[in-house]
This record gives C-alpha cells, sequence and structure tokens, in this order.
C-alpha cells in the first residue's frame, strides 16, 4: 500500500536495544481540507500511507506506528473487538475511534503518528475527531497562507488541551503562494498576534518545495522552503517529550551518517534531516542562524 520511493525526515537509523521503550511520544496531523496535510505526511514518512483517493473521504484518524501491519479499525464501542479493514471506502468514521497501521518509517521509531480528518468537514461530526485529542502529546497545525487561521480553526484549537498547545507547532503551507514580502510579513504578523500563546512556534512552509529538495538532496532549497527550521525544531520538541532522543547540537546540520552504526540502547542525536539532504550539506558545520 506505500509508496517508499520517498526519502523520509528522519532522526536516525539504529535500532532502540532488546529492551521494550516506553510510550513513545504521538504527534497528530491537523488542520482544515487543502492544507496540505497528505504532503506533510508524504515529507515526514517518505511514503504515502493511504491511497491518495482516500485522503478526499470521509475517514477516522489513522494511527501510524513502526512495522509493517495491515490496517486494523478500533470501535467508539470498546467491547466491540477490532477488525481488519479490507477498503476505507465505506468506512463508518461514527462507529470506528481510529485505524492503526503500521509502516516502514524512520521517524516511527521515535514517535507515533496520527493523522487526522479535515475539521471542516460539514458531512463529518467533530466527535469523529475530537474524541481522539486525549491520546495526543503534539500537534501539527497546517492552516493555508493565504486564508491562514480561519474563525473555524480557532474554535478547534479551542478545545486542545493547553499543555498541548504549548507544545504544538502552527505551520502556513503553501507560503510561495504569498508572492510579495509585503503580504508575507502581513500575514505573519497577523498570525503572532490572533495565535499569541496558542503554540510553541509559526512556520513559514512550502511543502512540495521541500518535498522536492528531499528528492532531489537539494540542501539550498531544504532550506529556502522553511523545512530547516521546521523539522529542526520538531526534533527538540520530541526530545523533551522522550528522553531517549538527544536534543540536536548547535550545528546548523550533522555530517552524513557513516557507513554502519553500532547498535546501542540510547537512539542517535541525528536530527530530523532526509538522507539525501544529509549528504548534499557534507560534513561541514555552518553556525545556525538566529531563528
Amino acid at each position: 500500500m506505500s509508496d517508499m520511493s520517498q526519502t523520509p525526515v528522519e532522526l536516525g537509523a539504529a535500532a532502540v536495544g532488546p529492551t521494550e521503550a516506553p510510550r513513545k511520544p504521538r504527534m497528530a496531523i491537523m488542520g482544515e481540507f487543502s492544507a496540505g496535510k497528505s504532503t506533510l505526511s508524504n515529507l515526514l514518512l517518505g511514503a504515502k500511507p493511504l491511497p491518495e483517493k482516500v485522503t478526499a473521504t470521509r475517514l477516522s484518524p489513522v494511527w501510524l506506528t513502526k512495522g509493517n501491519a495491515p490496517p486494523v479499525a478500533h470501535f467508539v464501542d470498546a467491547e466491540r473487538a477490532p477488525e481488519p479493514v479490507t477498503g476505507f471506502d465505506g468506512l463508518d468514521v461514527d462507529a470506528v475511534r481510529y485505524v492503526s497501521m503500521s509502516i516502514d518509517s524512520t521517524i516511527l521509531e521515535y514517535c507515533d503518528l496520527i493523522d487526522f480528518p479535515g475539521i471542516s468537514d460539514p458531512n463529518m461530526d467533530s466527535d469523529v475527531w475530537e474524541r481522539m485529542l486525549p491520546e495526543i502529546d503534539l500537534i501539527l497545525w497546517l492552516t493555508h497562507a493565504t486564508q491562514a487561521w480561519r474563525q473555524s480553526e480557532a474554535a478547534a484549537w479551542d478545545l486542545v488541551p493547553e499543555e498541548v498547545q504549548a507544545r504544538s507547532m502552527l505551520l502556513v503551507t503553501r507560503f510561495d503562494k504569498l508572492t510579495t514580502e509585503r503580504d508575507q510579513k502581513r500575514v505573519l504578523a497577523r498570525l503572532h498576534a490572533e495565535t499569541e500563546d496558542l503554540f510553541a512556534g509559526i512556520y513559514p512552509l512550502s511543502l512540495l518545495d521541500a518535498l522536492n529538495a528531499a528528492k532531489a538532496g537539494d540542501a539550498d532549497a531544504w532550506d529556502a522552503s522553511g523545512a530547516r527550521r521546521f523539522t529542526q525544531d520538531l526534533h527538540i520538541a520530541l526530545a523533551r517529550l522522550d528522553s531517549s532522543i538527544p536534543e540536536p547540537g548547535a550545528e546548523a546540520a550533522p555530517a552524513p551518517a557513516p557507513e554502519a552504526e553500532p547498535q546501542t540502547a540510547r537512539r542517535p542525536s541525528r536530527r530530523i534531516v532526509p538522507r539525501r539532504i544529509r549528504a548534499a550539506l557534507g560534513g561541514g558545520r555552518r553556525s545556525r542562524p538566529q531563528d
């Protein structure tokens, strides 16, 4: 089902070790329709976990973990046993609390990823996604730059616990659609004013540019897309939720990975950077700009 031809954004490549790790951080991707959630999933996972046509239909939250397990439906009725999902079309979103599935993606060694449906679907009761909020540690909320932070988004965000808000990131997608520097500054100024204290940070992003940069190993394009700052801070946020993930150092990007790494109980200290971007950056170190 997954297209693994993409390069995943990753924290590292070594196994955790034989001892069972504590619960991983749970990160959600949320936002309204057409905000770029499927593109972000592709960028982070290096895969398309769901068929494209499914992402545009009514679907319960999808809980992704590391592995190769097929999709399984978990029901609102806790007494009902989970059932294999043979097709996403026609899934009863009122009865299914979430769908679990596993794919082989590096970032899932460090967190679970829960892909939420678009919160603005008028044909879907908000209970479909509200009932999953207690499971979440960190949210990546996507808002379209040309219509950023609509009233419906602000109303939905009010339902998120304050401690989760404080860790979460507001991603302003399709930022390249704002063609003048004046428009970009105006939108960011408004967002800072309207979302003050509601997010850990605001990140202008051009996700398609980031995805293309990851495929091509183009470090300059990766930086220009806004992906460097976002993935760098995402690494820090996950490290603060899980002490076994070391926080990155002060350099802008690590040297390329060695051919082989020792298997240790601790996870490696690499940043969230696609392999091809690491190769393009080489071993040189650059001082980290002040964001």
